[in-house]
């Protein structure tokens, strides 16, 4: 009687069933997963925020398909102050977040059965997404080489076929912290516009960096979708604030911008309170964002020094974004070593699978650099002790 678009299993794994028995027995855990900035002490001050949402005329309601002219405008600004790319405000839909973001451009670009190409590894929202929208998913490759990932071509290659509509990216990828080098954004620029593929530019971690990298709002051809939100960019999911840059070739911008339009303007989804408080929580952003920047780089330290002192972990190279990876000697299942984890010592840490790193020839665990620093400190010595039993 369901849908088909739940083509995924909805049974828990091992994992989820550890870790579900251990918060129901209300074990204090050390959580090195956490994502949500929320839960791991960056929270913004009350009173700021109850400003932000109540400064406007929240009284009246004014609905535009691409969202406050006012929040567009800070949006616009955002990208000129803080990565030196001069964006329109027309060329911006405010959405409710990049999950909406995603699932309008799926809308707009495919038609049920079409699909669209994806790096693996990467989150695998993404995919459930696609599902919702009957869209299939294909998958190119991210190699781990010389120190850095880089995109297999050949790969992409082979993934596209007549029923491709897009390349979808996330730059910096998630959970790889990977970007693109400037010879990578060109082909992969080239490669899109010579099979007329839109490019989908998820930037939700740019702005979390070990150094900076140019968004893909400044593209000027081609056909090119840009996410960003509050979520990341301030440190915000709760506010649900999120956009959609049309970039590319003018042509494209005109007619992509009106469809979205009618698609916009059928959801009306963001909130006025949260339309009304971009400007101001944009304008105040930095300094969360850099707060958050140097727990990720002290964490980062920890976790590298600690893959030193074993000698049989490596820590693969983070260009951003909030997660690192380390990759385990081969022999041990990392599902069977993240639930042992939680079980016997109380640690919750990713297996490599949940971002498809199974495709990459070796055990690995996923961590969350926005943990608190002294769950890192506790928790390396249980791993080491978990590591020796699997």
């Amino acid at each position: 009687m369901f849908t088909s678009r739940f083509n995924f299993s909805m049974t828990p794994n091992r994992w989820t069933r550890a870790l579900r028995e251990a918060r129901s027995e209300g074990r204090a855990l050390l959580d090195l997963a956490v994502s949500n900035p929320t839960s791991a002490g960056f929270a913004w001050d009350g009173d700021v925020l109850a400003r932000a949402l109540t400064g406007g005329a929240i009284t009246s309601y004014k609905p535009s398909s691409r969202g406050n002219l006012e929040a567009r405008q800070a949006v616009a600004d955002f990208y000129a102050q803080t990565h030196r790319v001069t964006v329109a405000p027309e060329r911006i839909h405010l959405t409710a977040s990049t999950s909406e973001a995603y699932g309008w451009i799926l809308k707009l670009l495919c038609d049920a059965g079409d699909n669209i190409v994806m790096p693996t590894p990467s989150y695998p929202l993404i995919s459930f997404l696609c599902c919702m929208e009957n869209v299939e998913t294909r998958d190119y490759a991210l190699s781990y080489e010389d120190g850095r990932w880089n995109v297999d071509f050949d790969s992409l290659e082979a993934a596209v076929n007549e029923r491709t509509r897009a390349i979808f990216c996330v730059n910096p990828n998630n959970p790889t912290g990977s970007t693109f080098s400037p010879e990578e954004r060109e082909r992969l620029e080239a490669f899109a516009r010579e099979r007329g593929l839109a490019l989908v530019v998820d930037e939700v971690f740019l702005e979390y960096m070990r150094e900076p990298a140019e968004s893909f709002a400044s593209a000027e051809s081609g056909a090119i979708f840009v996410l960003g939100g509050l979520s990341k960019t301030a440190a915000l999911p709760q506010v649900k604030a999120g956009w959609i840059v049309t970039c590319g070739e003018k042509k494209f911008r005109e007619e992509a911008l009106g469809r979205l339009d009618f698609i916009a303007d059928t959801f009306l989804s963001v909130s006025t309170p949260a339309q009304l408080a971009v400007p101001a929580l944009l304008q105040a952003a930095p300094e969360m964002r850099a707060r958050i920047n140097a727990r990720l780089e002290a964490n980062e330290r920890q976790l590298r020094e600690w893959c030193e002192r074993s000698r049989e972990l490596e820590y693969l190279c983070r260009e951003g974004g909030w997660y690192g990876l380390v990759r385990l000697p081969r022999g041990i299942e990392e599902e069977s070593l993240a639930t042992d984890l939680l079980r016997r010592e109380n640690v919750i840490v990713h297996p490599g699978y949940f971002y498809d790193l199974e495709a990459v020839p070796a055990p690995h665990l996923v961590f969350s650099l926005l943990a608190k620093e002294a769950d890192f400190a506790a928790a390396f010595s249980r791993i080491d002790a978990a590591i020796l039993r699997n």
